[in-house]
């Protein structure tokens, strides 16, 4: 993630939809955050809570007159007719949430006709009507989405909100929301993988969004009985990050849908030494490998203070791992380790191998 946004402070939805439902009636509320983190539908929640219709302008298909209405002649003077979409012909229309979606992406003219009705909450000499909440949703530059830069005078006009994804509310939401569980398994063993950073290139990738759309279509083919290893794969690997993809459909197919959290694996080692059955090398092996994914992605600057591992608790899981699965954890990863706190068990481990050595 960009140092710069990582600097900026950041709400989760949960939180956005208590500013927005709070502030959207007198101040324009600007949520910005990574694609698929939920922005457009925790609006509409909210203006559902609020008992508004929530109306929705797509920045990107949109011109100008579509905001600022077209002119047409009354008597001597030219009268500009409000869309329909913003300002109903009934006068006294009851107010209602105006969602402009993709503000971000709206082209320099556009941004421009959004001014009055940002900042006066009028289009054109016609004002909303009271209690109409003005909010808009977009991505980030560093998103690599079709964004232009905001202008000073649009920026100036709103409340921007950086939306961050929060695991346990996606979770909460996910519980009610009939998100299959070994999706719902799979993002509580490795929490980082409900969201991940946009890829270089045009390719799936990994956000609330696209697990909920997995979700969906595993159950698809589910209902119908098609639902073998192949086409798990290719739904996966069509939908999420390769990474995930790949340690989902392993989790699926060798029925490892009980797993902790990684970090919890290191806070209480027992955990790893308990498995058993005909599952256990399987289930250990993918224990130990997404710890070691986590380490080399250095994940624990990530984590909660309240679920971080402390160094003996880094030591003491090292520690109680046979040799060799020291090593494969060690193997290009020393100095993270290292920097964790794990100088004990690094000498034990070298001193391991010296013993070890013919």
């Amino acid at each position: 993630m960009d140092k710069k946004v990582e600097n900026v402070p950041q709400v989760t939805l949960g939180e956005a939809k208590k500013i927005v439902s709070a502030l959207a009636a007198t101040q324009s509320v600007l949520l910005l955050s990574p694609p698929g983190v939920g922005k457009s539908a925790v609006i509409r929640q909210a203006a559902d809570e609020a008992g508004l219709e929530c109306r929705s302008l797509l920045g990107t298909q949109i011109a100008p007159e579509d905001v600022s209405g077209i002119p047409r002649i009354v008597g001597e003077r030219s009268v500009f007719c409000p869309p329909r979409v913003l300002l109903p012909e009934d006068s006294t229309a009851k107010p209602f949430c105006l969602f402009l979606d993709e503000l971000p992406a709206c082209t320099p003219d556009i941004q421009k006709a959004f001014y009055s009705l940002l900042l006066e909450r009028r289009v054109g000499e016609y004002p909303l009507p009271k209690g109409t909440w003005v909010v808009a949703a977009g991505n980030r530059a560093e998103d690599r989405s079709l964004v232009r830069s905001l202008s000073a005078a649009l920026v100036n006009r709103v409340t921007i909100l950086n939306v961050k994804v929060s695991v346990p509310e996606w979770l909460d939401w996910a519980r009610g929301a009939g998100i299959r569980h070994d999706v719902l398994s799979y993002i509580i063993y490795a929490p980082h993988s409900l969201q991940r950073p946009v890829p270089p290139t045009p390719s799936p990738f990994s956000t609330p969004r696209a697990w909920e759309s997995l979700s969906k279509a595993l159950d698809c083919l589910d209902h119908v009985g098609a639902l073998t290893h192949s086409a798990r794969k290719a739904l996966a690997f069509g939908t999420v990050s390769p990474e995930d993809a790949a340690a989902f459909c392993v989790m699926c197919e060798h029925d490892l849908d009980s797993l902790h959290p990684w970090y919890e694996y290191i806070r209480h080692p027992e955990l790893v030494s308990q498995e058993t059955g005909s599952t256990s090398l399987a289930k250990k092996f993918f224990i130990l490998d997404t710890i070691r994914r986590a380490i080399s992605a250095k994940l624990f600057a990530q984590l909660d203070p309240d679920k971080k591992p402390t160094a003996d608790e880094v030591n003491a899981f090292l520690n109680s791992l046979h040799r060799e699965d020291r090593i494969v954890l060690l193997l290009d990863q020393v100095q993270q380790w290292a920097e964790l706190g794990a100088d004990n068990a690094l000498v034990n481990t070298f001193d391991d191998i010296i013993r070890a050595t013919p």
